[in-house]
């Protein structure tokens, strides 16, 4: 049965899915905007304790929330939390992809959520909090959320794409994806860049992201007023962003 759904708005979108019964739609807790009356929530652990261990570790929430109606039909919206754009999934038995924390919205209940674990430990651990990944397999329709615009590039074999850790939205399993040390030492101290960069590497296709949240972020800090203790940041102290220097503009 194909979901029926809509997604409205162009920089704060909303995905509004009908409900009837035997369709269910899960998301984390508190993902929910709006609801008709007839629509029921059933709070779980979304998996076993496994799963919410994990998804503790990923700094998720513990718990997911499935909306569903017993008769008739109902909807269900999920609003984006920040300007960007909302991408439907259609993923078939099997098929998944890779995604950035934050990134999900609400998916089909047998769409399956989990974290994503790398081999290489310098992958989630240089990479910063945003490069805390999870992944997202079918069957069935899902529904994640970028910041800014998507920019998609299919990736040939061997091809690679060097890219600011913040800037990495989703990737599919074939893409090969590392954290590595910027080049060069004036390039890390006078370049203005992360310290690492994200080495995507083909074959498949990988999402990218314009805007990320935490380079919006420290953009609108350069602007806040200083504080009267003192001068040189919002702070009174030497404003240095160690976050842009360790783990990139995410």
């Amino acid at each position: 049965m194909a979901l029926n759904y809509k997604i409205d708005g162009t920089t704060l979108q909303v995905v509004t899915v009908q409900l009837e019964p035997g369709v269910r739609i899960y998301s984390e807790s508190g993902g929910m905007s709006w609801m008709s009356g007839n629509v029921e929530m059933e709070t779980n652990t979304g998996g076993g304790l496994g799963k919410m261990f994990r998804r503790a570790l990923s700094g998720e929430s513990l718990f997911i929330t499935d909306f569903y109606v017993n008769s008739g039909q109902g909807i269900v919206a999920f609003a984006s939390e920040f300007p960007g754009k909302v991408v439907d999934l259609h993923l078939g038995e099997g098929e998944s992809v890779i995604i950035q924390k934050d990134a999900f919205m609400c998916a089909e209940k047998s769409v399956d959520i989990d974290m994503h674990l790398r081999k290489r430990l310098g992958t989630g651990f240089f990479g910063g909090e945003g490069f805390i990944l999870q992944k997202l397999t079918g069957p069935g329709d899902a529904f994640v959320e970028f910041d800014g615009e998507i920019v998609t590039y299919d990736l040939q074999p061997g091809q690679v794409l060097k890219v600011d850790t913040g800037h990495v939205a989703m990737f599919q399993p074939t893409v090969d994806f590392d954290v590595t040390i910027m080049k060069g030492f004036k390039n890390i101290l006078l370049g203005g860049e992360g310290l690492f960069l994200a080495t995507l590497r083909g074959p498949g296709k990988v999402w990218l992201q314009t805007m990320p949240l935490m380079k919006l972020a420290n953009k609108v800090l350069q602007y806040l007023p200083e504080s009267k203790g003192g001068s040189g940041g919002p702070s009174g102290g030497m404003n240095i962003n160690l976050g842009g220097l360790l783990g990139g503009n995410q």
